[in-house]
């Protein structure tokens, strides 16, 4: 199934880089936006999830909660997210579930090597759990005010 705007967001529950557990259901009510992301602390990713640090306070005033997602384990998940002050989670997808459920673990090449790995996205999903917006093959530069914008 491809998700599309107006589509269902997926329920789904997955550890975080404090060890705690983050189910979307549990933030029905509250505006919640989960980017997916390739790597932790490479450039793209930690300007990408720096971007979201410094635009927090703006998306809790619009009563919006963050998630970001990757691949990464829990103890590089907690370096990532300690050394660069995140006020938010970072959910380990380890086996891929989440991302397979939200379409972004797809077949990606770089210098003409195909493998699979995590297309950089981002969901918005409305207090009812319906995808509101939504942003494939993101663009680092500005995307985070795209998502604010999108408020």
């Amino acid at each position: 199934m491809t998700l599309v705007i107006g589509s269902t967001a997926p329920d789904f529950e997955i550890k975080t880089a404090d060890n705690e557990t983050f189910k979307l259901s549990d933030h029905r009510g509250k505006k919640v936006i989960i980017y997916f992301y390739p790597k932790d602390s490479t450039p793209g990713c930690t300007i990408e999830s720096c971007a979201f640090r410094d635009a927090h306070p703006d998306f809790t005033k619009a009563n919006a909660v963050i998630l970001g997602i990757s691949k990464d384990s829990l103890k590089s998940h907690a370096k990532f997210k300690e050394k660069h002050q995140f006020p938010f989670d970072l959910g380990s997808d380890e086996d891929g579930a989440v991302c397979t459920a939200y379409g972004t673990f797809v077949e990606k090449s770089m210098f003409g090597k195909k493998y699979m790995g995590i297309e950089r996205s981002t969901f918005l999903i409305d207090e009812n759990g319906k995808i509101t917006g939504l942003w494939r093959k993101v663009k680092v530069k500005g995307h985070v005010q795209d998502v604010l914008n999108s408020l």
